[in-house]
């Protein structure tokens, strides 16, 4: 793979028009009132996480999925992890295995012993290291609707690298700017026109803060984790990871860091990779959607780095060919802490 470092375009993305609403959808009529979210700011504000739920049997094929049903505890508790720098991954507010390894890792780190489990004891502590507002608003801003947006990527690279690499709406940006799914992010502002600025919006008040003083980095392909240590031994930041599959599994033992790329472009050499995708050269175009996200941690084991991903709500959960993948924002944040020379441990 060779990287460089690419300015996406700027330009204007439009949505179809919608039409003019029917008789009965016209404002001050009982029908045209506005659509309840399905969560509040205050009920996230001060939310408990609901108990776990037994295990549901799997949907029969063909059956409807379940109703999206956030609960505003478990929002709450992903925005204060995520805060921590112990990254559940995806804000979505239905918890899951990444956000149980990120609570067994802010509890060892405090000295509070084994465990994950999302009570109103740890909510309390959480809190009362990060007393600021869990929720915040935002007014979208003509930066934030404007394109160029690309189409979904499929599985044919060439398609890709001719279509771009783009977000592919400006409610995906959105969602990612503020680390959550796009289904909670329309969820909290439903009937909200994303492509339209000055509307205000309801968005969980992430912070962005960079990382420094990173040591070394403990990639664990077990526990599909990446942990970063400074000097002294402390553990400064918990991310959930993708890391390789049986076919194409990570490297084993110590490597370095050998360098960062933001805004990578991606090229596929099948002179140089394992994994078939044909007999091409193919040069993906840089994009928060590029195949490696939005920045390259380069190792020091040819073709293998730290790398962003087009989809964050697949980290922990998909394989990947060898490389160690995290949410574009949880692999900004780890490259703004890293130098060359940094070890990498894989486990």
């Amino acid at each position: 793979m060779s990287f460089r470092i690419a300015l996406a375009a700027t330009g204007l993305f439009v949505l179809a028009a919608c039409g003019a609403p029917p008789p009965d959808q016209r404002p001050g009529s009982p029908s045209a009132a506005a659509p309840r979210p399905l969560l509040t700011a205050d009920q996230i504000e001060t939310g408990q996480p609901r108990p776990p739920a037994p295990p549901e049997p799997a949907p029969a094929e063909g059956a409807p999925l379940p109703a999206y049903a956030p609960d505003p505890g478990m929002v709450r508790l992903q925005i204060l992890l995520d805060r921590s720098r112990f990254s559940p991954g995806v804000i979505d507010g239905l918890g899951g295995e990444n956000t149980r390894q990120a609570i067994a890792a802010w509890r060892k780190a405090e000295g509070l012993g084994e465990g994950d489990a999302a009570d109103a004891d740890l909510l309390q502590r959480l809190a009362a290291a990060d007393a600021g507002r869990i929720m915040t608003r935002y007014v979208l801003t003509a930066a934030d609707v404007a394109g160029p947006f690309s189409p979904p990527a499929g599985a044919d690279l060439a398609a890709t690298a001719r279509a771009g690499t783009n977000y592919t709406s400006a409610r995906e940006r959105l969602a990612e700017r503020f680390h959550m799914t796009e289904p909670l992010l329309q969820g909290l502002n439903p009937g909200v026109d994303f492509r339209r600025p000055g509307q205000t919006i309801v968005v969980p008040a992430v912070t962005n803060a960079p990382l420094a003083g990173v040591a070394r980095i403990v990639v664990d392909k077990t526990e599909r984790s990446a942990r970063a240590y400074d000097a002294s031994g402390t553990l400064l930041a918990f991310y959930p990871a993708t890391i390789g599959s049986s076919e194409r599994p990570a490297p084993s033992g110590t490597v370095t860091v050998t360098g960062v790329a933001p805004e990578p472009d991606y090229t596929y050499d099948p002179e140089r990779v394992s994994y078939d995708r044909g007999d091409a050269r193919i040069v993906v175009p840089a994009g928060p959607n590029n195949p490696v996200g939005s920045v390259w941690i380069d190792l020091s084991r040819d073709t293998y780095g730290i790398h962003g991903s087009p989809d964050p709500s697949k980290i922990g959960k998909t394989a990947s060919n060898g490389c160690v993948r995290l949410t574009n924002w949880d692999a900004e944040q780890l490259a703004a802490g890293v130098k060359p020379g940094v070890t990498v441990r894989f486990i």
